[in-house]
């Protein structure tokens, strides 16, 4: 039994929590949210491109998109180091500049995480920027950001399971994520673009 408790048990519980605490929240933002959990993430990204192709709403009124995927652990070089109190952030200044700053703004006021930015990196063999459901959403020109908290040895295997699961990191890559959420779906305008598609 592969019951995947990193991927992606712990990103789609930070996006079934941020919608209970958005619609609990008396007061609403400005912009609506929509919160999705996609399938078919690793057969070539199926649910988002699908979504994309069949919006809910014209993709030219999404102003953009936050992807969770493996949230609730550490990797083994930040394991190895003791400094677990980060979050891997990509895509966030591919398409918006003003929404990296959001992201940075809105960690500086909540949860101060480090913000790794390594796997961010144009030249990254990794090219993780281009295979997780954010993808779907910037080709688009939706300005996107990927929240990851890397690989560990547990990836895809069996012993992915909830007791290895770092439930304070958890909820703080929540608490920054519902921070940035707020700024985002609160600006008086459409987020500024410096590239439609990277």
């Amino acid at each position: 039994i592969y019951n995947g408790a990193d991927d992606n048990g712990s990103g789609s519980s930070v996006v079934l929590s941020l919608a209970e605490a958005f619609s609990r929240n008396k007061t609403k933002p400005r912009r609506s949210i929509i919160f999705i959990l996609f399938s078919g993430e690793e057969k070539g990204l199926l649910g988002s491109k699908y979504y994309v192709s069949e919006p809910t709403f014209p993709l030219s009124e999404i102003v953009a998109d936050v992807n969770l995927d493996m949230v609730g652990r550490s990797d083994s070089e930040h394991q190895a180091s003791g400094e677990t109190d980060y979050v891997y952030v990509i895509g966030s200044d591919k398409i918006s500049l003003e929404y990296d700053r959001l992201l940075r703004e809105s960690n500086d006021a909540s949860v101060n995480l480090q913000l790794d930015y390594t796997y961010n990196r144009e030249d990254d063999t990794n090219r993780y920027y281009y295979r997780s459901d954010h993808y779907s959403f910037a080709k688009h020109g939706v300005p996107s950001v990927f929240l990851f908290t890397g690989l560990h040895d547990d990836y895809h295997q069996p012993t992915d399971t909830i007791e290895k699961i770092d439930f304070q990191k958890l909820t703080k890559v929540a608490r920054l994520t519902f921070s940035f959420l707020w700024r985002v779906a609160n600006l008086e305008h459409r987020l500024k673009k410096d590239a439609e598609m990277p």
